[in-house]
């Protein structure tokens, strides 16, 4: 309560405070009959009795004739409530305020919606009264929660372990590779400077220029669309040091997150568990695992191959073909027909992979199209390699290895969704599973032209030292020191240990990626001025603190953000401006016709 005119919060008030004399501001929550009202501020919530006698009339009629959600102070004394009224629920309920003054500081106007969590309102309308949303409970909670963290952060690595909090610039020009940019138009004909998708090179730069150890909760812009999980402009927990190696990374942010970590979500064991890429695209079919559930995917290559069924033996005969299952607990019991059609509707129109199911009967037998193929004692091994139980279900996928792969993680997901809605719990929001995932591919094939390659992480990864020779040889078995932190399926930071040397750099930019390397020239003049070893890593604070208080979505931890559309519904932006404005950028749009009709009408 320093530097305000209040003596006390709506929050903070106990038996201990009665008799004395309070002034309170907040807003009116609810008013009961003229005869009390509950206010609230930032804190929580605190009984008001409106006077009754005639002396305190204007008190009356003030306080009871407020609208919910005006702005009030109230100057009164602390009371006990009356026996059998206290309320165990609010802290504050074993005390109530007996108003003796009151001023309507602003009265409130008719809502768009109630301001109370359990009301449901639409994300739009949300949106568009933003500043009244962020009077509810939980979103109070969740910034406050999240201002709270990136200063046990800033503690942490500022404080204890020697960081520097730098700024760097927000314009900046285009980075080959990665996500689009937004641009800035400038002054200079026909140049634009770019929105940097990460302070990447700059951090870099500042191991060049000897800073050693950089921090920076950074802002930064990706122009596509949104996800649940994603915002065109979002904030990350930015991390550079030098003579470093991925273990180090790796401790650094583990005492990171355990020295951050809010009380009230209990402890997290470190170190963290880690797997390679393979192993987690091979045992889970994605390279952000949860952990928290099995349903693993199951290899029964060896065990199909001595069988004759056509569709196994062709899938097997090609380069990198398998068979995978996953085994679905309890699936009969659960899942409608439909569910399993969904399921392989989706295998089908996401991965093209088709997909076979094998039923566990009440008596222990196999119901499946698989079964006239194989002898009893074949299904019976089935069964031990599956260790399927009555009434379980699996599904099976045969082809290329990825693709099976992929197909069989997100069926587990789409499955677990299913058994949740059904009412199993199989992914509880109050642990908290990380996971280190290592040992990427260095270069994927692009998706639209597969004879090209791309970086997996970004063209700045230093190759594993294993496989260095590689990278001139045979660039697609490369291994990356690339590193991605999951936690409970979501991945919540990615980092790498950096290319350091200006020749290497240069060849994997001109002759693996086919890049104009002009556009680095001055990180690659700066890599030839004694840079030393460097790595970091970004975690993104938005996706981490959403999963610490179980959002839906990033946007619930965001005080402003982006509409899905990536629109701000409040201020109404982006928004057109004139030609007059465009002309000192020299540019002028070219409005599509339906668009420059709606304009004129």
């Amino acid at each position: 309560n320093s530097f305000v005119t209040r003596t006390n919060t709506c929050g903070e008030l106990r038996s201990a405070h009665v008799g004395q004399e309070v002034t309170l501001y907040g807003w009116v929550q609810y008013q009961r009959q003229g005869l009390f009202l509950v206010l609230r501020d930032f804190q929580g919530l605190t009984q008001i009795i409106i006077p009754q006698d005639e002396a305190h009339s204007h008190v009356k009629k003030l306080l009871s004739n407020a609208p919910v959600e005006s702005v009030v102070r109230v100057t009164g004394i602390v009371s006990p409530r009356p026996p059998g009224q206290e309320n165990p629920k609010m802290p504050t309920g074993d005390i109530e305020v007996k108003a003796e003054t009151a001023e309507i500081l602003n009265s409130c106007k008719k809502l768009p919606f109630e301001i109370k969590d359990f009301i449901k309102k639409s994300e739009a309308l949300r949106m568009q009264y933003r500043y009244l949303d962020l009077r509810s409970f939980q979103l109070q909670y969740n910034l406050r929660l999240r201002s709270q963290m990136v200063m046990r952060m800033r503690e942490y690595l500022c404080n204890l372990h020697g960081f520097v909090d730098v700024e760097t610039p927000t314009l900046f020009k285009r980075t080959p590779g990665g996500a689009k940019e937004f641009l800035v138009p400038s002054r200079e004909a026909g140049k634009f400077y770019s929105l940097p998708q990460s302070p990447q090179q700059f951090k870099q730069l500042l191991m060049v220029g000897g800073l050693d150890r950089y921090f920076q909760v950074a802002r930064c812009y990706r122009d596509e669309g949104s996800r649940p999980d994603r915002q065109p402009e979002f904030t990350q927990i930015d991390i550079e040091m030098s003579f470093v190696d991925q273990a180090g990374i790796q401790r650094l942010i583990e005492g990171l997150l355990q020295y951050s970590w809010p009380e009230e979500r209990g402890c997290i064991t470190t170190p963290f568990p880690s797997m390679t890429y393979k192993e987690a695209l091979a045992d889970y079919g994605t390279d952000k695992p949860d952990t928290r559930f099995g349903m693993k995917i199951v290899d029964i290559s060896d065990f199909l191959r001595r069988s004759d069924i056509q569709f196994v033996q062709k899938a097997l005969s090609y380069p990198h073909g398998t068979v995978k299952a996953i085994c679905i607990p309890q699936g009969v019991r659960y899942f409608k027909n439909k569910d399993l059609e969904s399921l392989k509707e989706s295998a089908k129109s996401r991965f093209n992979q088709e997909i076979m199911e094998i039923i566990c009967r009440p008596d222990g037998s196999l119901k499946s199209l698989l079964t006239k193929f194989l002898g009893e004692r074949q299904q019976s091994e089935l069964i031990q390699a599956l260790n399927m139980q009555v009434d379980d279900v699996v599904l099976l996928a045969a082809g290329e290895h990825k693709q099976a792969c992929s197909a069989l993680g997100s069926l587990r997901l789409e499955s677990a969704d299913l058994l949740e809605a059904a009412g199993l719990v199989l992914r509880d929001p109050t642990t908290f599973h990380f996971l280190w995932v290592v040992d990427f591919p260095l270069f994927l094939p692009k998706e639209d032209n597969p004879t090209e390659l791309e970086s997996a992480h970004h063209p700045f990864t230093a190759p594993h030292p294993s496989d260095t020779s590689l990278l001139y040889s045979d660039p697609t078995k490369v291994r990356s020191q690339h590193y991605d932190l999951v936690l409970n399926g979501s991945e919540v930071g990615g980092g790498s240990i950096r290319i350091h040397s200006a020749e290497q750099q240069h060849f994997v930019l001109e002759k693996v990626l086919k890049e104009d390397s002009e556009v680095l020239s001055h990180l690659l003049e700066a890599l030839e001025f004694g840079a030393p070893p460097h790595g970091g890593i970004a975690l993104g604070l938005d996706r981490l603190i959403s999963l610490i208080v179980d959002a839906p979505s990033i946007r619930d931890v965001i005080a402003f953000p982006k509409s899905f559309r990536g629109r701000d519904l409040m201020g109404n932006a982006p928004d057109y401006v004139t030609p007059e404005e465009l002309e000192q950028y020299h540019i002028q749009v070219s409005w599509p016709l339906a668009e420059k009709e709606a304009k004129q009408n």
